[in-house]
Formats: structure tokens, sequence, C-alpha cells
């Protein structure tokens, strides 16, 4: 599989990477993020478009081998790459918002801190 992302206002890095799959593509809605606490932070998770009408679309998160970590689970979005947002925090999805950011994809190695679309929320 090949992610893609240009570089925009979601997030800086643009990306071209190529990843063996090992394992089907689920939607996934939420992630433990590291980025901004050291125990982590459950988020909201979304794909991010270059459509401005309509920026959100799924994230999906997939078994991969990356060549440095082994097996991983890969969280990806659209053209722009993902953003997340804390699940604490009640406002809509928007680049202006500081308690957001943005990331080309997410490599997590602990499946335990990804929830997907299919399972029941916990």
């Amino acid at each position: 599989m090949f992610i893609e992302v240009d570089s925009n206002p979601n997030c800086e890095s643009s990306l071209f990477a190529r990843f063996k799959e090992a394992g089907p593509a689920r939607k996934v809605v939420q992630v433990r993020s590291f980025e901004r606490r050291a125990e982590g932070e459950w988020c909201w998770v979304t794909g991010w478009s270059d459509d401005p009408a309509q920026p959100c679309c799924p994230a999906y998160g997939q078994m991969v081998e990356d060549s440095g970590a082994g097996l991983t689970n890969l969280i990806f979005g659209g053209i722009w790459g993902v953003r997340l947002k804390p699940v604490s925090l009640l406002e809509d999805w928007s680049l202006e918002s500081t308690n957001q950011w943005g990331e080309p994809y997410l490599s997590l190695a602990d499946s335990r801190d990804i929830k997907y679309a299919d399972e029941e929320q916990r």
C-alpha cells in the first residue's frame, strides 16, 4: 500500500511511503495519542482532505510491516493526512483550533491504543 500526503495547512510535512499490508483496513474513530501528554490521551481522529466544503473523511487503521518497527498499526486518512482532537473537546473540526492538530499519519505499536468504528464503544 502507498500513503501520499501533500504539504498542507493540516500538516506541514509531505509524505510518500510504501508499506506491506499485514491485515485489512478498518475505520478508526479514536486513538490514544502521546503527542501532548506522556501518559497519553484519547482523541477523536478523522481523515483530512483538500475539499474546503467537506474536509473530513474517514480515518483507517491497518496492520502493516514497517522496516524500522516490524509490525505496526498505521493510521491514515485523506490527501492532507489525519486530524486529532481530545475526546473531551466539544468543538467542530477546524484548522483554526489550537486544541486540534494534524499529522501525515500515525504509527501505533499497541492495538489497544485504537478504537475502531465496528467495535462497541467501551
